[in-house]
């Protein structure tokens, strides 16, 4: 039995996983109160306090599990081969556009309240996190020998900005980001 969750404890994060997800979509994080999270999941606030430190903190978690889905799904692809790099780049962005559609009210509160910025920052720290993991694996030969750690904030930035940008304009598709992002991806991104 080692190894198994209680399904007491699966079906409380999945309750606070949809109430995080209901809550910040209506409104911003910022504003969503412990008391509130825990009645919408049914939980008592002592549950929630032994579990996360905040809403944000639930809230990153989900976000960060969802990205993480897709990072899976390319390292997939990776390992199958038959793709090229260009092809397993565009794949890899339009996985993080769908995330971001998934949980676009989320975001787009976080663009407009200044409150919310931790939700950005949290998708920049995934980014740095990511570019960090490829640099580390990268065999290109033009892979960047400055120091990596401002090398994979700088294309983290660049990303979520790009996010940022997509987002306010109403026009954009996502298509639009997925092209933008594939032509400012560094050569050694691949």
């Amino acid at each position: 039995m080692a190894g198994r969750t209680d399904p007491r404890v699966s079906r409380t994060t999945e309750a606070l996983t949809s109430a995080i997800v209901e809550l910040a979509g209506e409104r911003p994080v910022s504003r969503v109160t412990v008391a509130e999270l825990a009645e919408r999941a049914g939980v008592t606030r002592a549950t929630f306090y032994n579990r996360y430190a905040s809403p944000l903190d639930l809230l990153v978690q989900v976000l960060y599990g969802d990205l993480e889905l897709g990072h899976a799904r390319e390292g997939e692809l990776r390992a199958e081969g038959g793709h090229t790099a260009a092809e397993l780049l565009r794949m890899s962005v339009a996985e993080v556009a769908e995330h971001v559609e998934r949980f676009r009210p989320i975001y787009q509160h976080a663009l407009n309240d200044p409150a919310d910025h931790g939700v950005y920052a949290a998708l920049v720290r995934h980014f740095i996190d990511y570019a960090l993991d490829f640099m580390q694996r990268s065999t290109h030969p033009d892979a960047p020998r400055a120091n990596h750690g401002i090398v994979a904030s700088f294309v983290a930035h660049g990303f979520a900005g790009a996010i940022e940008a997509w987002l306010a304009d109403d026009d954009a598709t996502r298509d639009d980001l997925v092209d933008a992002a594939v032509a400012c991806a560094p050569v050694w991104w691949s």
